[in-house]
């Protein structure tokens, strides 16, 4: 992804050519209105575009919005920017910004990775669209928005500059849009990590896949953090005590327990080996055993033992900021704030976690209508329409709900419409899954609109159509999937 390399195999150069006439674009512009969407990887597309900016000196306002819908566009259409960059969406609504594009309302430069949108007869293929997809990158796997944000502002450095130093950002992005899958991150992204690791801002190690390792004690750590259910451990406070305190291993100070982060590599050693003799004891399959080792990626220049450290944990408490209307709060951490906002986003984080367990606790009790080839629950009013997405993923992960099929989670918004979010799992994705074909064609089907990855989407549709929208759901996975 670098300016200045050298590599000629793949996809990239193509990109980075692109990357480099939005560049060209954005230095052309008066002022820039940066718009981007709500999510950690929103939030790390917007830090990273606004450095750049910055960096090269270009006037830019920055605003957020957790979905780009008609309303939305004509609300930025209304600004007196005459040029709008789209961060971490607006490929899947180039059908709704080329009207006004073409009107000269504004000029678009979209720099996204979710599925374009097909563009109304009459409508060219913007100039300055910045999307993965279009030069044979995944990107639901190998590049995020934010690494998409991360190509941009290598194509923006000034003479003289270097913004490798943004490459921790972008990973944060790809791990909370979980595309850390098979154990660490791929493709374009691991270029990204390189880079990173080049800078001095990224330690790329193999260490155990546990959520928590910089900020919990271990007991929590190991209950609540591994995708690997271990019989005695997993979802079990007292097992986990009883395994820790028979590892001959001084594991507390001062009756306190230790972190991960606080323990040596042979204490961490005697830790993961017998996690894995447990696993196997309890006829834990050895492919998901596999799974609990895998590549982490800390961040060097942030404090040890801090939320900011390790880029999963950074993610989430991005994810408690701007899914509770405070997209300002995760913005100035990325930018830097280690004061008034990192205060705010670890207050907003505590009640995050607090709502993502009350869901997952009421999703794994209610159950799920099973279909024939999807399951769903409805949340109402119980679960934050900006959450219950998270909540759906997760809860697919226990044991009372089944993983083999796709999850759908209905939760109600304040505009007299339910929002939809789908989870599916990489082997069905093997098996044909695209949970963005899939909520497309079905939202729009009963009168929404949706889109997203072939693993993770979400739609709106109106109220009433549940139903409808469930029926054409079924029907469309059942034949992706019969067709893979």
């Amino acid at each position: 992804m670098s300016a200045d390399t050298t590599t000629t195999d793949g996809p990239v150069p193509a990109l980075r050519e692109r990357a480099a006439a939005c560049a060209d674009r954005l230095r052309d512009a008066d002022s820039v209105l940066l718009a981007s969407h709500i999510d950690a990887d929103g939030l790390t597309s917007a830090a990273v575009a606004a450095t750049a900016l910055r960096r090269a000196e270009i006037p830019f306002e920055t605003v957020f919005a957790k979905q780009l819908d008609a309303s939305e566009i004509e609300r930025i259409a209304a600004t007196d920017h005459g040029t709008v960059l789209f961060t971490d969406f607006g490929s899947g609504q180039l059908d709704l910004i080329a009207p006004y594009a073409d009107a000269g309302a504004f000029t678009p430069v979209v720099v996204d990775h979710h599925q374009p949108a097909e563009l109304p007869d009459g409508s060219d293929d913007p100039d300055h669209h910045l999307n993965p997809l279009l030069f044979g990158l995944d990107g639901a796997s190998e590049l995020s928005g934010a690494g998409a944000s991360y190509a941009l502002a290598r194509a923006l450095e000034p003479p003289g500059g270097d913004n490798r130093d943004l490459a921790g950002l972008a990973v944060v992005g790809a791990t909370g849009d979980m595309q850390a899958t098979d154990g660490g991150l791929s493709g374009a992204n691991q270029r990204i990590v390189d880079e990173g690791v080049a800078a001095g801002v990224v330690e790329e190690a193999t260490d155990l896949l546990v959520y928590g390792r910089q900020t919990r004690p271990l007991p929590k750590l190991l209950e609540y953090a591994s995708d690997v259910r271990i019989p005695g451990i997993t979802n079990d406070q007292a097992g986990a005590v009883e395994f820790l305190s028979g590892l001959d291993l001084e594991l507390q100070d001062d009756g306190e327990w230790r972190r991960w982060v606080d323990l040596t590599m042979a204490e961490r050693q005697t830790v993961a080996s017998g996690l894995v003799k447990r696993a196997i004891a309890s006829g834990v399959p050895a492919a998901r055993i596999d799974d609990l080792v895998g590549t982490t990626y800390t961040l060097t220049d942030e404090e040890p033992g801090t939320e900011l450290r390790d880029v999963s944990e950074f993610s989430t408490l991005l994810n408690a900021t701007a899914r509770y209307e405070r997209a300002d709060v995760g913005l100035a951490v990325c930018l830097g704030d280690r004061d008034d906002a990192l205060d705010r986003a670890r207050t907003l984080l505590r009640n995050h976690r607090r709502n993502l367990s009350e869901g997952i606790e009421w999703v794994t009790s209610e159950g799920t209508t099973v279909e024939t080839n999807v399951q769903w629950f409805d949340a109402g009013t119980r679960i934050r329409e900006t959450i219950v997405g998270i909540v759906a993923g997760m809860a697919v992960g226990t044991s009372e709900i089944r993983g083999d099929i796709p999850i759908l989670a209905f939760a109600e918004t304040s505009d007299d419409e339910v929002k939809v979010s789908a989870r599916g799992t990489h082997t069905l994705v093997r098996k044909g899954l695209d949970l963005s074909a899939v909520m497309r064609d079905a939202s729009r089907a009963v009168g929404g609109d949706g889109g997203g990855h072939d693993v993770a989407a979400g739609a709106t549709i109106p109220s009433g159509t549940r139903s409808e929208f469930v029926a054409e759901a079924d029907r469309i996975v059942g034949e992706q999937v019969s067709d893979g």
